[in-house]
């Protein structure tokens, strides 16, 4: 009789990992939990510590009769990750650390620790699919739980990678998974999703940026002038260009502007509309849809294609410019050749303009359910 398979779960201490590894134990498999520590700076704040999520991840293991082992990832997450977040938002843009972590941490060290520990596959929580063609490919399919799916955070993921892997509650509903939990007693049924980025946690954003990155303030203009002109008027005073991002309406420390015959629009918001690095200047505008942040195509670099390869262009697909929005619909343009050390991009002609699309972040291709890839706008 032979020896069931091994998969190493990534137990992160919530329900979605946790129930990951009971389906997989139902199934037959011999099921083995990691938990990784990916941050170790101010661990032990109120912000963002990791002593929970580890006793959550062993109470789980124990209620599962499983093995649970802590692995830090730490340095590599400091390295691969931290480095290039910080990169990015000194440059003026606004990265996708969460893409970035899956690919180079959750699914590669990750990943090599386990088949350094005779694993066979590889299992987390995320809500997406693989599916195995009759040709060798491993595609990468949304979510069936689409208010749930996480393809988008996995679409640099290599075909190497996604053959090892598993997503059991990718298969389901959000809501099975949490009753899976209760009839099973989980002690962690219950707990609530985490949000945002893991190192940042609940603190406020501009805090945590204020301690890795020197901030330059400078001025805040509005392209909308006294008169409806379209001379720039200085309303305002920014922070640093790295705390803000294209559409962003809150945290701008804008009131009613009165000044040189200008009246703001009293109960309109202020929106992020452009952001110039070279002069450090801010620009913002109570126009929701002004043009600067209406956009009917944009390009990409370092792009990554979950076959290994662009698809030929062949009629419209599905694009996002972020998590949680509907796709939209736009045609791909044949690859574009990438900035200087970067790897080939491409662009996107979208059928109707996007609003706030935003260097830094990815777009990821879609053609209906199958992920296809995607890139980092630029």
């Amino acid at each position: 009789m032979s020896q069931p398979k091994t998969v190493v779960v990534g137990l992160s201490g919530g329900v979605d990992s946790a129930v990951s590894a009971h389906l997989l134990k139902e199934q037959g498999y011999r099921v083995i939990g990691i938990f990784m520590k990916n941050w170790e700076d101010d661990d032990d704040s109120e912000y963002c510590s990791t002593r929970q999520d580890f006793l959550d991840a062993a109470a789980v293991a124990d209620v599962l009769g499983i093995e649970l082992q802590a692995v830090n990832f730490a340095a590599e997450y400091k390295d691969r990750v931290f480095a290039e977040f910080l990169r990015e938002y000194q440059a003026g843009r606004t990265p996708n650390p969460d893409v970035l972590c899956n690919a180079e941490i959750k699914f590669k060290a990750f990943l090599d620790h386990a088949f350094a520990q005779g694993a066979d596959l590889i299992a987390t929580g995320h809500y997406a699919r693989v599916r195995r063609r009759d040709d060798g490919l491993v595609e990468l399919l949304r979510g069936l739980d689409e208010s749930k799916d996480q393809s988008y955070f996995l679409h640099r993921l290599s075909q190497t990678q996604l053959d090892r892997v598993l997503f059991p509650v990718g298969e389901i509903k959000k809501t099975q998974v949490r009753k899976i939990a209760q009839d099973i007693g989980l002690p962690n049924a219950k707990k609530k999703d985490s949000t945002g980025i893991c190192f940042i946690g609940e603190r406020p954003f501009r805090e945590f940026l204020n301690r890795y990155l020197a901030s330059a303030p400078g001025p805040i203009l509005t392209p909308d002038g006294p008169g409806g002109s379209d001379q720039p008027l200085q309303i305002g005073t920014h922070q640093g260009l790295s705390f803000y991002t294209l559409g962003q309406s809150k945290g701008l420390g804008i009131g009613g502007v009165r000044e040189a015959g200008f009246v703001s629009q009293e109960g309109k918001s202020w929106f992020v509309c452009r952001k110039d690095v070279p002069t450090n200047t801010l620009y913002v505008s109570q126009d929701h849809d002004h043009p600067w942040l209406m956009k009917d195509r944009l390009t990409t670099v370092d792009a990554r294609w979950v076959c290994g390869q662009a698809p030929e262009p062949h009629g419209p697909l599905g694009f996002k410019t972020r998590y949680r929005q509907a796709d939209a619909r736009g045609h791909l343009v044949r690859p574009v050749c990438g900035l200087a050390g970067t790897a080939e991009g491409f662009s996107v002609v979208f059928e109707e303009s996007q609003w706030a699309v935003t260097p830094g972040q990815s777009v990821v291709v879609y053609d209906q359910e199958v992920c296809l890839g995607g890139g980092i706008i630029a």
